[in-house]
């Protein structure tokens, strides 16, 4: 991770100290740069001003395990594994079980999973992977997103059948430029959605995140943001994804003292994202949040971001389809994902990863204390399913003060209709 990158955030840190999704993501690059004991203040700092920030207490647990593992390698005079040394006596040897692993075990699933390729489900939403001018061009599409048939519905109706067939589009007056705003909880999938959709327009992908963005040098975070957009319109048809953009486009009437200088950075998105002439043509913007409402309103006008897509929690077959990726890389027997996925509501890609990353942890000490390999069962599922509970309710709760107290112009109909659904409203 470029450590210049790093210290534009800190210093955007120093005029912004209770921005909680800049300081998580500066947490973040800081562990990526094995900076751990400096990921772990920050962090400590946001459990501070919001103490149950799940993703905050798992990066913290992940950083302090990390911080203690370089402790113990630091401290150990690791030997070659090249001979027979390298397994000392009396310790269990793991090479030689995996080996043997399965010759007299169930079959790993209850029932055996439509044919697909399972390197094609995202859970956490993450890996899009791009740093500034990173194009790639995505093999996914929707059809490799599970379940979530409402969402892609949408998608086609609004932008990807006319992106399709331009001459049909224009007929009727339609545009071939704007932009979607993707919001939801955190960990259901708003970066992998946004991969499909450039899968499926055969489009080229770029994303853009705080750390591409913001500069400690004044004037230096406009031009990075200029230079994205330059780049993507070259690379056009492209479809620019600019991630957590609520840390970068806060509503400018919130902006004052310190953090006055981020209403450059908001009217240079604007003069960006305007679509008065042509410049524009064959890009898609998309931009995803778990905070809209924090969002300029400016950036939601007609031409801009002009469309927002709400991408809840994934149903039970995107469910299932999650579980199957997660288990599919690990000894497992007897596991029925229907019955977890039946179990699992309102839980995000990521608490689901994080379900069968514990039942994993369950097994590996039975397999410890046993002296042999031990599958994941239902039984060590069910016992990390005692512990978990999805992330994704405190995100909802504060939704539903949103859609009753602010939804006067209508922006949160299909939040307000999903909460009427659950019987939160």
């Amino acid at each position: 991770m470029n450590a210049a990158a790093i210290d534009g955030l800190l210093a955007a840190l120093e005029r912004l100290p209770d921005n909680v999704p800049l300081r998580i993501n500066v947490a973040k690059l800081l562990v990526q740069a094995g900076r751990h004991a400096e990921a772990i203040d920050h962090l400590n700092l946001v459990l501070a001003i919001d103490a149950n920030n799940v993703e905050t207490i798992t990066l913290l647990i992940d950083a302090s395990a990390a911080l203690s593992m370089q402790g113990q390698v630091g401290e150990s005079n690791l030997e070659s594994t090249d001979g027979p040394s390298a397994q000392p006596a009396g310790d269990f040897d793991w090479h030689r079980a995996e080996k043997e692993l399965g010759h007299s075990l169930p079959a790993p699933f209850v029932e055996d999973a439509p044919d697909g390729d399972p390197q094609a489900i995202s859970v956490n939403g993450e890996g899009a992977g791009g740093a500034l001018f990173d194009i790639d061009r995505p093999v996914v599409t929707l059809a490799d997103v599970g379940g979530l048939e409402d969402v892609k519905t949408r998608l086609n109706e609004s932008f990807l059948e006319p992106m399709r067939n331009p001459e049909v589009a224009r007929a009727f007056g339609k545009s071939l430029r704007g932009g979607l705003l993707l919001y939801g909880p955190p960990g259901c999938g708003k970066t992998f959605m946004a991969r499909a959709v450039a899968g499926e327009l055969g489009a080229s992908f770029m994303t853009a995140t705080m750390t591409d963005i913001f500069d400690k040098y004044i004037g230096e975070t406009e031009k990075n943001l200029h230079g994205i957009f330059q780049a993507a319109r070259r690379a056009a048809p492209a479809v620019l994804l600019l991630d957590e953009i609520d840390a970068v486009a806060t509503k400018r009437s919130t902006l004052s003292g310190g953090a006055a200088w981020m209403r450059q950075t908001v009217n240079q998105m604007l003069l960006e994202l305007d679509s008065m002439d042509a410049r524009n043509d064959g890009l898609f913007v998309l931009a995803a949040t778990n905070h809209p409402w924090d969002i300029d309103t400016a950036l939601l006008r007609p031409g801009r971001l002009d469309r927002m897509l709400l991408v809840l929690p994934p149903d039970r077959p995107a469910r299932e389809a999650i579980l199957k990726h997660h288990f599919s890389s690990r000894p497992i027997a007897g596991i029925d994902v229907k019955k977890i996925a039946a179990r699992t509501e309102d839980f995000s890609g990521a608490d689901l990863e994080h379900v069968v990353t514990s039942a994993a942890e369950k097994a590996m000490m039975e397999s410890l204390r046993k002296g042999s390999v031990q599958a994941i069962s239902m039984a060590h599922v069910n016992e990390a399913l005692k512990d978990i509970r999805p992330s994704t309710q405190s995100w909802l709760q504060t939704a539903r003060n949103v859609v009753e107290f602010g939804n006067a112009n209508g922006s949160y109909d299909e939040l307000d209709r999903y909460l009427r659904a659950r019987k939160m409203l």
